[in-house]
């Protein structure tokens, strides 16, 4: 097995040159940087992290704790918490909870056992917050990723998922849908309620009375939309619009919509937190608050690295990422007499009739 030294003879260059070219922490001239990696390639060399970190007292790896990876929308941010450690030499080592609390717990410490860095977490959801303080006051840094501990004061990257839900439930209204349900994610994770808190903020200022019938309690799963729309389409009275809080409940919802026979917007019209993959085999388009999961998983990486590396020692800060609202067919006007439009007037909305015929 090829040492360091060799590599260095080599290349000629020094050990501590070599050595930052591995780990990308120190500029090297590019010249100087080709030499190295040309070196380190002839040689097969594999540096010994194991001893290495038993030196510096550091890894190089950070641990992410996701709830659920066939979710779409998880992938973009462990893509981009990846990439950004890969930058600055980090490896990312990946688990999933399945959304139980017990699972995060035994991973968090899995984790702790195995000296990481440090951990990116995306909460289960829950009171029980016990390894999550534990693990920081051992010294090892976490920053939560759209989800985090309700009341605890931690690092977090996290969506303005109000913003999202009352942006929607505005373009849904100024569109003419004025009786809009919802189907919200489990209310115990902070970010269900906020999707909550935004729709009920947007039918609010329109002057439209929330109506506790229209909200159902999904749980972020594709099953729980196919049930929940079959309730909401199978009453007297239809609504004539749905919000769904995330893109996999979206697909059951869609799958109640073609088993019932249900036009999309005709009908009922459709609207969505995460705009999905593979969009374009839908007819029509859904409508999508995007989420810019890669961005998060980016700001998430960099923060956690700069607490690391201590460039970061201010107390712990949440940071908000804005949404974007794409409108498509699914929510197409369907403006008559009986569906009362909301005119945007500055800040606030005034009721419009529109005129009869």
């Amino acid at each position: 097995m090829s040492t360091i030294a060799e590599v260095a003879k080599r290349a000629g260059a020094s050990t501590g040159t070599v050595s930052n070219v591995i780990r990308g922490t120190v500029r090297v001239s590019p010249a100087l940087r080709a030499r190295v990696e040309s070196a380190i390639r002839d040689l097969d060399f594999h540096p010994n992290e194991i001893a290495r970190s038993l030196k510096v007292n550091q890894t190089y790896m950070l641990g992410m704790v996701l709830p659920d990876v066939t979710n779409p929308f998880f992938p973009l941010i462990m893509r981009g918490a990846e990439d950004r450690a890969l930058e600055r030499g980090f490896l990312l080592v990946t688990a999933n909870t399945d959304e139980q609390i017990e699972r995060e717990r035994r991973i968090v410490s899995a984790l702790r056992s195995r000296r990481v860095d440090g951990i990116l977490l995306t909460h289960t959801g829950g009171k029980d917050v016990d390894h999550i303080r534990r693990t920081i006051e051992s010294g090892i840094p976490i920053v939560c990723l759209d989800r985090a501990p309700v009341g605890m004061k931690i690092d977090a990257v996290m969506l303005d998922n109000v913003r999202g839900a009352q942006d929607c439930v505005r373009h849904l209204i100024r569109s003419g849908y004025l009786t809009i349900a919802i189907i919200t994610g489990p209310l115990q994770l902070g970010v269900a309620r906020e999707r909550l808190r935004g729709y009920e903020e947007g039918l609010r200022e329109a002057g439209i009375e929330v109506c506790k019938d229209l909200i159902l309690e999904g749980d972020f799963r594709e099953n729980s939309g196919y049930r929940l729309a079959k309730d909401l389409l199978l009453q007297f009275a239809r609504p004539s619009a749905i919000l769904v809080s995330n893109g996999v409940m979206t697909l059951g919802v869609l799958q109640a919509f073609e088993e019932l026979g249900v036009r999309c917007p005709e009908d009922v019209a459709l609207a969505t937190f995460d705009d999905l993959a593979g969009d374009r085999a839908f007819h029509p388009r859904l409508t999508a608050v995007s989420q810019p999961g890669y961005e998060i998983g980016a700001r998430g990486a960099t923060l956690l690295m700069d607490r690391i590396e201590g460039k970061v020692t201010k107390k712990p800060s949440v940071v908000r990422v804005a949404p974007t609202l794409i409108v498509r067919d699914s929510t197409r006007a369907q403006l008559s007499p009986e569906r009362t439009p909301l005119i945007r007037n500055s800040d606030s909305y005034q009721k419009k009739a529109l005129p009869s015929s």
